[in-house]
């Protein structure tokens, strides 16, 4: 499993967006220039953090993004699932094995897979912040 960019840069903004919750709106020019993230991949970003609620939006003057409820309801499983599809390690195990009943490894790769999912799920952004990780 390879998290891509735009599962890293997702979780940086969220970090960012929780480290600044006063409540205020954040545009997205200041988001992009304090991440170091090109405004028009931020933008793609934002727009999918946003659908599914995971941040408020405000567009025009004073307007930005904020989230929209505390960082410890935020898990980086849920952020990362969100942009990047899934978890899985392997193909086999989120779209279906082609040997699911003579698979002597598949038991392995699910154990694999439920240990990465119960690793993400059990990080809130609140946690990243309390440990000062980089993301």
């Amino acid at each position: 499993m390879i998290v891509s960019t735009k599962g890293r840069y997702a979780l940086r903004v969220m970090v960012g967006l929780a480290l600044k919750d006063r409540g205020e709106y954040i545009p997205l020019k200041e988001i992009a220039e304090e991440e170091d993230i090109s405004q028009k991949y931020l933008e793609s970003i934002m727009s999918t953090l946003s659908k599914a609620g995971f941040v408020d939006a405000v567009h025009g003057k004073g307007g930005g993004y904020r989230l929209n409820r505390p960082a410890e309801e935020y898990t980086v499983g849920a952020i990362l699932k969100l942009t990047e599809g899934n978890l899985a390690p392997v193909t086999c195990t989120s779209q279906g094995c082609s040997r699911p009943t003579c698979c002597k490894a598949m038991p392995m790769w699910e154990r694999l897979e439920k240990m990465i999912d119960d690793f993400f799920e059990g990080i809130t952004l609140a946690d990243l912040i309390r440990e000062g990780g980089e993301v």
